[in-house]
């Protein structure tokens, strides 16, 4: 780590850095997987300056997938365009804005799967006499009866309650733009266990359901696909993740939203088919010392969200040499760990990486950046920004 060191010796900490020598290698890795084109997840990066530097890098951009209206709306003053809103919204001011700067010119898709989403939407956009452009939600989870493999969002998970939707919006002022079947069972779940007989047991489960689940997966989506293309031409269809490249990539879609892969957040690592870098996380303090083994960092808490479990731990960069107090795990305030070299001492540095990508983010101003063995400077996040947006 003294490459870290010597180029972040000057900032006070706890901060948050990026490896851009790493990110530039996620990038080329993740521009080499597909040539199908790449919508950005921008909760996975939460940083203006950051996605320009992705979106700059890379050969097939499709746009930006958004998580908020609200974010959205900053990004599309901030000169980004293309936009996918990547889940249903109710943000009425944000909507309208949204409404505004498409009557303007702005390429901006919302996502719906319930009749009652499209009526809202279609209500704001009445007063300004236009069409709202739709992305329909298609689950392609599987319910194996005593498992159910995915995600319980969209409800629109067959023929039958595709063909219902289509038939409640015939008449309504809608443009059905695109189709989004994200397949979250296999981009959002590692398969690669950690050191636990446990999670070796599950990581053989979800490789084998992950396996019996890619027949049905495109069974689904190209049912209720076809029901939408007998009425509809739409111009996208969007899939895939981060941690589902591969095998996104064999299927009729034109473009993968991919986000996690270029910061390589700690649980990406367990993914068989991803080769990343570590490109980002935090560092610490060491303010007390226990005894020769056991030291403590000030602050650290910043868990991962999902299910609660180890896993939404942050990593350690040395991820060999150090390890948390059972008991103690990582503390809002302090975090005590375990070194095995014994070899730390008050004043050093602990460079942690975050289990998720984009919500480290939240916790910090900015994202400063190291290339080679030289501090570059900072990138600002929407928090360094003055922006909160879930």
């Amino acid at each position: 780590m003294e490459r870290f060191n010597d180029a972040f010796q000057h900032l006070d900490k706890p901060f948050a850095w990026v490896d851009l020598d790493a990110l530039d290698a996620n990038i080329a890795f993740v521009a080499s997987k597909t040539a199908k084109s790449i919508r950005l997840a921008t909760k996975s990066i939460r940083s203006v300056k950051l996605l320009r530097y992705i979106a700059d890098r890379l050969p097939q951009v499709a746009g930006f997938m958004t998580f908020t209206a609200a974010e959205t709306v900053y990004l599309a003053e901030r000169g980004f365009d293309h936009f996918l809103l990547g889940y249903p919204v109710m943000e009425r001011q944000a909507i309208q804005k949204l409404l505004y700067l498409l009557k303007e010119g702005k390429d901006i898709t919302f996502m719906v799967d319930h009749i009652d989403q499209v009526k809202y939407l279609v209500a704001l956009a009445k007063p300004l006499h236009i069409t709202v452009p739709i992305c329909i939600d298609i689950n392609v989870s599987i319910d194996f009866g005593l498992l159910y493999f995915g995600t319980k969002r969209s409800p629109l998970h067959s023929y039958e309650t595709v063909s219902k939707l289509l038939g409640e919006i015939a008449e309504m002022d809608v443009d059905i733009k695109g189709v989004m079947a994200y397949e979250a069972q296999v981009a959002g779940v590692a398969d690669l266990p950690n050191t636990t007989l446990t999670s070796r047991m599950k990581s053989i489960l979800i490789k084998q359901l992950k396996n019996k689940s890619f027949k049905q997966i495109e069974e689904i989506r190209q049912e209720t696909l076809s029901i939408i293309r007998h009425l509809y031409s739409p111009i996208f269809i969007n899939g895939g993740g981060s941690g589902s490249m591969d095998f996104t990539n064999t299927l009729d879609v034109t473009e993968i939203t991919v986000g996690s892969a270029f910061l390589a957040p700690a649980l990406f690592d367990r993914y068989q088919s991803l080769t990343l870098q570590k490109a980002s996380g935090f560092a610490l303090d060491v303010v007390r010392q226990f005894d020769t083994e056991t030291v403590v960092c000030h602050g650290g808490g910043y868990i991962a969200s999902g299910a609660p479990g180890h896993d939404r731990l942050p990593s350690f960069y040395e991820e060999e040499r150090f390890q948390y107090v059972l008991l103690e795990g990582a503390g809002e305030v302090q975090t005590p760990i375990i070194d095995k070299e014994q070899a730390l001492k008050i004043g050093d540095t602990v460079y942690f990486r975050h289990a998720k990508a984009g919500e480290l983010c939240e916790r910090f101003l900015a994202l400063h950046a190291i290339r080679g063995n030289q501090y570059v400077g900072s990138y600002s996040t929407y928090r360094g920004d003055g922006q909160c947006f879930l």
